[in-house]
């Protein structure tokens, strides 16, 4: 059923430190994955990798809040948690985005898509915390993330992607393709919600 509230599906690349993401909440509904629930609360939270799920189970997140995942009999335990069935076996960031545009969101926002790393080395938010590489690690290659994002893109034809990113960012040659995806940066998307606030 189509859903004419805005999603915005965060990435935890670093270009999404240009806003205070915690205030997407007011503008439509958030779906973020893996540690984001360390600093706030999305509406959704996705995570597919086993050992984040622990963590997040570890603290009873999923007691008071939505966590979604794929099955895995390495979890911890399955109280509270939400399953994805069947799932895709994608990453967390492509898997959040499928799932709102499945959730029949008409204009959905990616935030933190980086894709690319910074000068070859692992960019995320979370670099250098407990389940994640170290900054000084080489990039994680990001083809499969390319690759994931495309097709949900392909797929959702009457969906209105717009992925925001910082000037001269790296752009998928691909993207270019897709008629139903725009690019922003950060400032006109802060335009666009302009209660938002920039870091």
């Amino acid at each position: 059923m189509p859903n004419n509230s805005p999603a915005f599906v965060l990435g935890n690349g670093r270009s999404r430190l240009a806003i205070d993401c915690s205030q997407l909440t007011t503008n439509g509904t958030v779906y973020g994955c893996n540690a984001v629930y360390r600093e706030f609360d999305p509406d959704y939270l996705i995570a597919v990798d086993t050992k984040m799920v622990n963590e997040i189970v570890s603290t009873g997140y999923q007691e008071t809040h939505q966590v979604w995942t794929n099955p895995n009999r390495g979890i911890h335990t399955k109280k509270n948690l939400n399953f994805f069935s069947p799932h895709k076996g994608w990453s967390s960031g492509p898997t959040a985005l499928w799932f709102a545009a499945y959730n029949g969101h008409l204009k959905i926002y990616i935030l933190g898509f980086d894709f690319q790393g910074i000068d070859g080395k692992f960019n995320n938010v979370y670099a250098d915390t407990y389940n994640y590489k170290k900054s000084n690690e080489a990039a994680t290659y990001y083809g499969n993330w390319v690759n994931q994002t495309q097709r949900i893109i392909e797929e959702f034809k009457h969906i209105k992607f717009t992925r925001v990113v910082e000037d001269n960012a790296f752009n998928p040659e691909i993207f270019g393709n897709l008629k139903n995806l725009n690019t922003v940066s950060y400032s006109e998307f802060h335009d666009i919600f302009p209660n938002i606030p920039r870091n």
